[in-house]
């Protein structure tokens, strides 16, 4: 498991490898959808196979339709 420190770097540098991107002509109507995915995953990645879980799975799948 990743110290606070450690996850809080992970998550900035994996958002900005997404705005540069967008920078690069992608939409902000995909940024904002990969920006949720990846919140999602991080959800996800986070906790144990509950019912939380099949209601992340959902979600995450609702936002990959958009």
């Amino acid at each position: 498991m990743l110290t606070p420190q450690e996850k809080a770097v992970e998550l900035y540098n994996k958002y900005f490898d997404l705005g540069r991107d967008f920078t690069r002509g992608v939409s902000m109507r995909e940024f904002a959808k990969e920006c949720a995915l990846v919140c999602c995953d991080e959800v996800l990645s986070d906790m144990g196979a509950d019912r939380g879980h099949q209601y992340w799975t959902a979600v995450k799948a609702e936002i990959e339709k958009l």
